[in-house]
This record gives C-alpha cells, sequence and structure tokens, in this order.
C-alpha cells in the first residue's frame, strides 16, 4: 500500500496570546500529505480530536489498530476516497482539552484554526482554499467541526462531519455539575485547590477527569476573567442551583440553540456534505441530542447524512471510514 508522508509544522499564534490559562502560543500542527502527492490542488480536512487529546495524537503509532494516516493510505490506495491533505492541529490546553471556539480564558481557538492556521497550510502545500475544506471530529472535536459548520459554512468550511459531538447540554451537563460538585467538596469547593491538586498528581481519579472537563467548559463557555484561569461554573457551589443567566450562556452554544438561528441554517446548507453520526449506547446521552438535531435538519430541508451504530462513545475512529470519503468526495467534485 502506497504511504503518504507527515510533516510537522510550527504556527506562532498571536490569536492565543492573550489565554488566562498560561499556555503556548506556539503550536504544532501535523500535516498529512498522500504518496506521490505535493498537496497542491488537493482539497484541505482538518481533524479536531476529543477532550484530554491532541492532533498529534492521531498521527502517532496506534496498538492494534491504524493511526488516521495509515487509515487514509488504505482509503485512499483502494480507491475508496480521493487523495487529500489532513491537518492535525495541536489544540490541547491546560484544562485538559478544546471546544475550538473563542474564549476570552482558554484562548481564540476558532480565530487561530481559521485565520492563522489555515493561510498558513494552505501557503505552503498549495492545498484547500475557497470550496475545498472540510473540517471533522468526534466528541468536542465533533462539536468543534459541526459549531464551525454552523458559524462557517459555505464561506471558511464547505464539508463537515460530526462523531457523536457534544450536543444537547441538558442532557450531557446538567446533571454532571452535582458529580463535579462532590470532587471540589473534597477540596474546599476550590476550583484553584482542586487544579493545583490536579496538577501537582501523582494520578488523577476517574471523578477528577469529570470534572476537569466540566470546568474547561466553564472555562470556554462562560469565562470570568475575575475568577482563577477564567473559571466560574453556573451552579450555587452549595446547593447546585442553577445561576441562570450563567447557564444560559453555556446553551446558547449548544448546536441545538444555534440550529435554531436562520443564519446558521443557511451556512449548513450551503456545504456540499454534512455528516451526523452516534453510537446507539452513547454512554453521555449524545445520541439523544443527535437524534434532536437530525430531525431539526430533516424539518428544514438540511441535506446531510445522518447514521446510528451499535456502539458507546469509546474507540469509534473506525467511523472516519465513511465519513472521511464522504467529505474528500464532495470537495474533490467541485
Amino acid at each position: 500500500m502506497p504511504q503518504g508522508r507527515v510533516e510537522t509544522l510550527w504556527i506562532e499564534s498571536e490569536a492565543l496570546a492573550s489565554n488566562l490559562l498560561g499556555d503556548p502560543t506556539r503550536r504544532r500542527v501535523d500535516v498529512y500529505v498522500p504518496a506521490e502527492e505535493t498537496g497542491s490542488g488537493l482539497p484541505l480536512l482538518v481533524d479536531l480530536v476529543g477532550f484530554t487529546s491532541g492532533g498529534p495524537a492521531h498521527t502517532n503509532w496506534k496498538a492494534y489498530g491504524e493511526n488516521v494516516p495509515e487509515r487514509l493510505d488504505r482509503l485512499i490506495g483502494m480507491g475508496a476516497m480521493p487523495p487529500g491533505v489532513v491537518a492535525f492541529p495541536d489544540c490541547y490546553t491546560r484544562l485538559g482539552g478544546n471546544q475550538y471556539i473563542d474564549s476570552s480564558a482558554v484562548g481564540r481557538w476558532e480565530t487561530f484554526l481559521v485565520s492563522e492556521m489555515l493561510p498558513h497550510l494552505e501557503a505552503q502545500f498549495g492545498c484547500g482554499g475557497p470550496g475545498r475544506r472540510g473540517v471533522f471530529g468526534k466528541s468536542s472535536g465533533g462539536f468543534g467541526a459541526l459549531v464551525h459548520a454552523l458559524r462557517h459554512g459555505g464561506t471558511v468550511w464547505n464539508a463537515a462531519a460530526c462523531h457523536s459531538g457534544d450536543m444537547g447540554f441538558e442532557l450531557l451537563y446538567r446533571a454532571d455539575f452535582c458529580n463535579g460538585l462532590r470532587t471540589l467538596d473534597e477540596h474546599d469547593l476550590s476550583i484553584e485547590n482542586f487544579i493545583r491538586k490536579f496538577e501537582e498528581g501523582p494520578k488523577p481519579k476517574d471523578n477528577d477527569w469529570h470534572t476537569i472537563l466540566l470546568l474547561a467548559q466553564a472555562a470556554t463557555f462562560d469565562p470570568d476573567p475575575e475568577s482563577y484561569l477564567g473559571i466560574r461554573l453556573p451552579v450555587d457551589l452549595r446547593t447546585c442551583e442553577l445561576i441562570p443567566n450563567r447557564w444560559e450562556n453555556w446553551l446558547r452554544w449548544d448546536p441545538l440553540q444555534l440550529v435554531q438561528d436562520p443564519a446558521c441554517l443557511d451556512r449548513l446548507k450551503s456545504l456540499r456534505a454534512l455528516f451526523v453520526d452516534c453510537g446507539t449506547k452513547d454512554q453521555y446521552n449524545l445520541v439523544y441530542g443527535a437524534r434532536r438535531l437530525h430531525a431539526i435538519l430533516e424539518r428544514e430541508g438540511v441535506p446531510h447524512i445522518y447514521e446510528e451504530f451499535p456502539d458507546n462513545h469509546s474507540s469509534t475512529d473506525y467511523r472516519m471510514d465513511r465519513s472521511l470519503p464522504i467529505l474528500a468526495t464532495a470537495l474533490t467534485n467541485t
């Protein structure tokens, strides 16, 4: 099977310079170029990874399976998809991950991807450009891909795939606030104490990981510059009662809310391909949000492919065998 190559680039970002987490502004981007290609004239796909991961994790060696470049070699080599350049940006943060939108606390990641990374890659490899860009991801990355399509479909992005993406925040996050507060209670209900202990190690507990995820989302969806690292939960820390205006700041980023906006619907309609899937056994209740999204898209006449599969949220990279050929084909047949 012909093997493509992976090149590593570094981008110094101005958009990330003011993040409150103190994260580095020099970011790594791995770039896959198919065998016997320079990248010139090929479509560009951008891979947004899930929480607790970074783009280079998808180009690294993988036990008992394929990494994404190996998957691409196979799909392209067997004629299942046309060749394309694929970028794997490292968007990892101090809080364990990214939702790929602009935040005064976590950083202006949407701006980094759209205004800094894309021009840099396209200038160097001659790939992508208007009408030939796609974005895909799973979990938090699926959320990022879908939200980017809702906000930039038809202009920046022309195809998108959302695998088990975050949506339906009432079902996804609201019930977890109680669990998060029980963890914070072990640290005097102090977010600062919890994060410092989390970072000191030596080994975070399972509940700690769920709590850091909640704090990361708070810093992303509702940053509070007056709080430690910009983090303020949308609940009373003693009673777990929702603080309506803070919770509303979260909900306005829920794809099920964004898709109600006629302008966002028009952007989705302008895509050449939109793929959404979710496992029927998803342990984070995401299948229910996905079904609601599918119903809205059908009702509003948004062309898309929606699929469910008999699995949970974990280790579902094999679903790229469905989405990547769809995106690459749509971006090639322009």
